[in-house]
């Protein structure tokens, strides 16, 4: 499964978010799991209870910071298919090439 999310702390002392973001991002790196992020999401590569399982642990280390998180989670469930991280945007790349 493909899962791109956002954790974002809410509420606390700090206007800023990107500490807490950091520490929710090196868990993700930290799993092993193919990843990226961008300027809105994490992505993530896995089976589902390891993706899963990545995101609780993100959410928790955000939770440190905060007393209320926003989570928004996006998934693109495709069992027997892997690598998708890179394919996606390798096939759409590949279309803009052929002027499409």
């Amino acid at each position: 499964m493909l899962v791109a999310f956002s954790v974002t702390p809410l509420g606390g002392e700090s206007d800023g978010v990107g500490e807490a973001v950091a520490e929710a991002v090196r868990v993700v790196r930290d799993s092993g799991l193919p990843c990226e992020t961008n300027a809105m999401f994490t992505l993530v590569e896995g089976e589902w209870d390891e993706v899963m399982a990545v995101i609780k642990r993100a959410t928790e280390v955000v939770q440190r910071h905060a007393p209320r998180v926003s989570l928004v989670i996006k998934a693109d469930v495709r069992p027997g298919h892997t690598g998708q991280l890179r394919a996606k945007r390798e096939r759409v790349e590949r279309y803009l090439e052929d002027g499409v």
